[in-house]
């Protein structure tokens, strides 16, 4: 009997265009198991929106594994622990794995590295982060010279194409998955989830060939919330149920500045994660240090907190930002555009920390990686390595107008539906309904506010 392999399955779930599996199926019998590890990641454990999505992304994963007469096998606690307690329970010689780059997923790799062998594998990303470096050999740490250089070493590979593979001639145990109790039940929240998502590896691959005839206008229409020309592919390569590779490769046949532009979106996914490769705790630690007299500190006092839970419940009164805020909150999902509006008034508007704003969108967002979530934060904050400068302070109310948002107001504050196009995008006293907020601070007081604070900040005063 050829021993078994294991295939330790994380943020790939999927069976075409999987490295590890491939290479599991070439060698012998294969085991597929995924691990729960809430420890590892500490305040980075998946949050709520992510779990929900998790839950109906491995049971579509179990699903088709079902198609080679395979199962999924699960396990929860500390992911090296488990994975090599598996591998001697069921005298698996080998370990493949899609190399992740996460902080937690690295020392787990380095952990269970030392107990099993483990064979890790390059597949989440265009190009393995660390590999596209500057002429002197270090990693970019600034996005347009990556993008470049990246672009000329593309596409790196072909596409997998899904494995056929052998089982082994025993199983062991495996957990439920409905005892991990991933979907909210009291409440349950989920029900503009369900309506706004189809989850799993076939969803992504049908959701990209619907999407990629329209990538053509992708240039204009990115930009406008009422029109949504986003891929919504986001949450689908985060999971792993699609390869960015894969994306790349059906998109090649596309010319244009559409398509371009969205190539930049992945090589963007890419750079992130080099990012992070160079700053583990880019996501928790701002890399411009800028003092903490900047920002007002919701655990400093009420009514900075009752501003926070105002921009998180979609209340203060800029229309774009609550529409942004409470689709977030009922889909698990943000427009991007409207995602830097939101993010850059909490920041500034408000002068609340950008991580109190990355930590809100870690637990809401369906599509929560902690590279994009957080040089995107950072970016918005002026504090990353690459950002924009905090005096660039963008206008919500003009950005409404100028981007069309009237529609997609309309859709997610119905308080003000019934509002003319001149007067939704920033309603005045005479047709502000009652039911709908007061700004919670005026556009100009709230941009002097922010450059004053910025300006005592620099001088050290």
């Amino acid at each position: 009997m050829t021993a078994p392999r294991i295939v330790w399955f994380r943020r790939d779930l999927r069976l075409s265009d999987h490295p590890a599996l491939c290479a599991a199926a070439a060698e012998g019998p294969v085991i597929p198991v995924y691990v729960l590890d809430d420890q590892g990641p500490d305040h980075h454990a998946m949050g709520g929106a992510s779990r929900w999505w998790l839950h109906h992304s491995l049971e579509s994963l179990d699903a088709s594994l079902g198609r080679h007469r395979s199962k999924l096998v699960l396990r929860r606690g500390d992911a090296a622990t488990e994975i090599a307690k598996l591998a001697e329970e069921t005298g698996a010689c080998e370990v493949h794995a899609i190399r992740h780059y996460e902080p937690w997923w690295r020392r787990a790799q380095g952990k269970l590295s030392k107990e099993v062998e483990l064979c890790l594998h390059d597949g989440n990303y265009l190009l393995p982060p660390g590999t596209v470096t500057t002429g002197s050999g270090d990693p970019y740490k600034i996005y347009t010279p990556f993008a470049k250089a990246a672009r000329q070493c593309l596409p790196a590979r072909e596409v997998l194409e899904e494995p056929s593979f052998s089982n082994p001639d025993s199983w062991p145990n495996s957990e439920k998955l409905s005892d991990w109790n991933l979907l909210p039940t009291k409440p349950d929240w989920a029900d503009g989830l369900r309506e706004a998502w189809e989850v799993g590896e076939k969803a992504a691959l049908d959701r990209l060939e619907a999407w990629a005839d329209h990538v053509k206008d992708y240039e204009d229409d990115r930009n406008l919330p009422s029109i949504d020309g986003s891929s919504r592919l986001s949450p689908h390569l985060h999971f792993g149920e699609i390869s960015p590779t894969q994306v790349w490769d059906r998109l090649s046949r596309h010319t244009g500045a559409g398509a371009d532009t969205y190539r930049g979106e992945l090589l963007w996914r890419d750079y992130a994660q080099n990012v992070i490769c160079q700053f583990p705790d880019y996501p928790t630690q701002s890399y411009r240090d800028y003092d903490n007299s900047l920002w007002r500190n919701p655990n400093r006092g009420h009514l900075i907190e009752e501003d926070l839970e105002a921009w998180q419940k979609g209340q203060t009164g800029y229309p774009i930002v609550d529409a942004g805020m409470r689709q977030l909150w009922v889909t698990g999902w943000m427009h991007n555009r409207v995602r830097m509006i939101a993010a850059s008034f909490l920041v500034k508007h408000l002068l609340i920390d950008w991580r109190h704003g990355e930590q809100w969108f870690w637990d809401t967002l369906v599509d929560a990686d902690y590279g994009n979530n957080g040089v995107n934060w950072q970016w918005i904050s002026g504090t990353g390595v690459d950002s924009n400068m905090f005096s660039r302070i963008m206008a919500p109310l003009s950005q409404s107008e100028k981007f069309d948002a009237a529609a997609y107001i309309r859709e997610w504050v119905p308080e003000l539906a019934d509002l003319p196009n001149d007067q939704i995008h920033d309603p005045d006293d005479r047709h502000r309904p009652e039911n709908y907020p007061e700004k919670l601070i005026g556009h100009k007081e709230a941009r002097e506010r922010a450059l004053a604070a910025y300006r005592e900040m620099k001088s050290g005063g």
